[in-house]
């Protein structure tokens, strides 16, 4: 029997960020490096940061991949080496299509920053289809009242990029992706039926238990293909669920580069070392490359 045939349980690893910044990383994990396109996901906060301090993501390159960031709190300035100057709010949706390779900073705004504030939020990569791998880079950020919801029973359900329940949304994907932040209500239960091949259930907060049994906060668990998954919680729990279709073959994934071609991303390496790849406008800092 395929490994992949059984649900797996995922449980985070805290990875450092700087400046006493931690997230929780989901995936790539050892035994699931991705769950349809999903390839990178990580859950930052909740954190209070005190007045003066803030988010500081300097500019640095992605190839291969869309970033795609979604807030339960807080804000965050996104700027990018097309000129895209955005502030991102909870239920907001930033989707950034990297392809042949876009450069952009991440930062806590001015009057967030000066007043202090939480933060929380996920953040994930989503691969792109081979032949979608080197398409022009693109930015597109969709306000939290144009995506679709719907409410059943005592959950709420909101679609943030692909397919999902009868919905879609507006969000423009390169595959057939699941991705839906979904909210109860009430103590209730809902039932996740395999329209996606592949499909990954993350307990934001709050207690879950799925097909009778324990999933833990912060775990991620990947469901087996085919049939449909019972999820029980509290009022009050927190889930997203994503997924979609299997990728067209292999990902190298080597810092924030991800490709079908580990030629691509050694061209990428060199092409950020020589500063080819962009620059943000007002801004002078950047990351350097890694040395391993």
């Amino acid at each position: 029997m395929s490994a992949d045939a059984v649900p797996l349980l995922i449980e985070p690893r805290l990875h450092d960020l700087g400046d006493g910044f931690t997230v929780r990383r989901v995936l790539p994990f050892r035994l699931r490096r991705q769950v349809g396109p999903f390839v990178f996901f990580d859950h930052m906060g909740p954190a209070g940061l005190p007045p003066g301090r803030g988010l500081d993501v300097r500019p640095h390159p992605h190839i291969g991949l869309a970033t795609v960031t979604y807030l339960y709190d807080g804000a965050i300035m996104h700027r990018d080496s097309l000129g895209s100057e955005q502030v991102i709010r909870p239920g907001d949706v930033n989707w950034m299509t990297a392809g042949r390779g876009i450069v952009h900073s991440e930062r806590t705004p001015a009057p967030e920053r000066a007043a202090g504030h939480r933060v929380h939020g996920i953040q994930t990569w989503v691969a792109l289809p081979k032949p979608d791998e080197e398409v022009g880079p693109g930015f597109f950020h969709h306000p939290a009242a144009t995506l679709p919801e719907i409410e059943r029973g005592g959950v709420r359900l909101r679609v943030i990029a692909g397919t999902a329940f009868g919905l879609e949304s507006p969000v423009r994907v390169h595959s057939p992706t699941l991705y839906v932040d979904l909210q109860f209500l009430h103590d209730d239960e809902f039932v996740l039926p395999p329209e996606h091949a592949e499909r990954a259930i993350y307990v934001v907060e709050g207690e879950v238990r799925s097909d009778g049994e324990p999933v833990p906060p912060a775990g991620m668990l990947v469901a087996a293909p085919g049939g449909d998954v019972r999820v029980a919680a509290r009022a009050g729990t927190r889930l997203l669920l994503c997924g979609g279709a299997p990728l067209d073959g292999e990902r190298f994934i080597w810092w924030n580069f991800v490709s079908s071609s580990r030629e691509r991303i050694e061209r990428a390496k060199a092409d950020w070392l020589a500063q080819r790849i962009g620059r943000v406008p007002g801004e002078t800092e950047f990351i350097p490359l890694p040395e391993n």
